[in-house]
């Protein structure tokens, strides 16, 4: 108990000290003072705040009604915000409560040699559920794949939708869930067949966002199986398809 009290009083009268001879500083003394004595508790201070700030605005933004989030994983760097805003206005003209929230920036590209990273970022977003539907490209499809993270678009949405999707050929045939073991194997056992995506290619916002001279890579829209948000994501479905 002295040891501690010995130990506040030694902290205290430095503090006290240090106090003193800021008085005595001029503001460019000051900082330099500052700065060389404290600056490694000062760092560590502000990115503790920084940290602690960005998961209370991760947390506020989780608490608030939210109609629809979509993740857009284009295969060229178009910015296709201006697609999406006459689709929100429209969305939103029902009056019904929750904002709609489509997420232009997470990129997600296999010959990145930190897409483990990205991998992590999807998982943590879709089983917080922050994703209800993703456009995508061939690399974030697969591992939405299998994660079983898509829903059966033949069975999950509504009947006349899938049956003419189905009958035009846009929902893409595919296994989930067939994931490597510790010794890189994997067991078709365990995929589970499907329709899991469409494609859009033929569409407009194909042909604008992911028609170029050196870009073959298709283009999909997949609905995240644990979504609560199903109609919505229907009629995100319905304008990507012209229909």
């Amino acid at each position: 108990m002295k040891k501690r009290e010995k130990r506040k009083s030694a902290f205290m009268q430095e503090l006290h000290r240090d106090i003193n001879t800021l008085k005595e500083l001029s503001w460019k003394k000051k900082i330099e003072f500052f700065w060389d004595y404290y600056k490694w508790p000062a760092i560590t201070g502000i990115f503790i705040l920084i940290t602690l700030c960005t998961f209370a605005h991760i947390f506020y933004e989780g608490q608030k009604p939210c109609r629809l989030r979509v993740c857009v994983v284009l295969n060229t760097d178009e910015n296709c915000s201006s697609w999406f805003q006459p689709f929100i206005e429209s969305l939103l003209s029902d009056g019904k409560p929750g904002a709609v929230d489509i997420n232009l920036d997470q990129p997600f590209d296999y010959d990145n040699k930190y897409y483990y990273v990205q991998e992590i970022e999807v998982m943590t977003t879709i089983s917080s559920g922050r994703m209800d539907m993703a456009v995508c490209g061939p690399d974030m499809y697969s591992y939405l794949l299998a994660l079983n993270a898509c829903l059966p678009l033949d069975t999950g949405l509504s009947r006349e939708l899938a049956a003419s999707l189905l009958a035009e050929g846009k929902l893409v045939y595919d296994t989930a869930n067939l994931t490597q073991d510790k010794n890189g194997n994997v067991n078709p056992a365990d995929g589970i067949d499907g329709y899991y995506a469409v494609n859009l290619s033929g569409t407009e916002f194909h042909d604008l966002y992911n028609l170029t001279q050196d870009s073959t890579e298709p283009l999909y829209a997949v609905i995240i199986s644990n979504t609560e948000h199903l109609a919505d994501c229907e009629s995100l479905l319905m304008a990507l398809l012209q229909l």
